[in-house]
């Protein structure tokens, strides 16, 4: 079965972005490639052990792939981390999946945050990709909030086949992504003055 979301970006999204970008070949539309969801523990030797345990546990929840485990490539003192040992966890998610965890970010995830406005439309890395952090795992519908140990913030990488960045936006707002309007940052910026 075919995702809802991939089935509207085919049918709505690839034509709208040929039109809007200019672009005369179908397959130079810029499509998401992949969504990478990352996490680190920064926790004392001690509880990193069970921390990683609890990260690889939040994302298979929440993604529904089990995630691959990430360590250290070198000592650091300062942070008393040392070479191998575990320290996060992370999932690429492409395909079927792909789509429906984004469709799930989109539309239910997003509204769950406090407050949410949108996300900033700064987060580009020049290339069309497009990145952003949760701070606690509570906002994921997949999350029991009474079996939560500790918060756990994740890295979202949203990877595109664009070139640049004005590409990039254009797909993600094709597909419905929650952006902040350009009137709330300007706001936003007059009552930090």
């Amino acid at each position: 079965m075919t995702p809802s979301l991939l089935k509207q970006y085919k049918e709505t999204a690839v034509p709208a972005l040929q039109e809007q970008l200019g672009l005369k070949n179908i397959n130079q539309v810029p499509k998401l490639d992949k969504i990478v969801v990352t996490s680190h523990v920064g926790h004392t030797q001690a509880e990193r052990k069970t921390a990683t345990e609890d990260v690889i546990e939040e994302i298979a929840r929440i993604t529904g792939q089990k995630p691959s485990v990430v360590y250290a490539r070198k000592s650091v003192a300062n942070f008393k981390v040392r070479e191998g040992e575990a320290v996060g966890g992370r999932v690429t998610l492409r395909g079927a999946r792909m789509w429906e965890f984004l469709d799930r970010f989109i539309n239910v995830t997003a509204p769950n945050i406090r407050d949410f406005r949108g996300f900033s439309p700064k987060s580009f890395d020049g290339r069309g990709n497009y990145g952003l952090g949760i701070s606690e795992q509570s906002i994921f519908p997949e999350v029991e909030l009474d079996k939560i140990k500790r918060n756990i913030g994740f890295d979202l990488i949203f990877v595109t086949t664009a070139e640049t960045n004005e590409y990039g936006k254009a797909l993600l707002d094709q597909l419905g992504f929650p952006f902040r309007k350009p009137q709330e940052n300007k706001e936003n910026a007059e009552a930090a003055a």
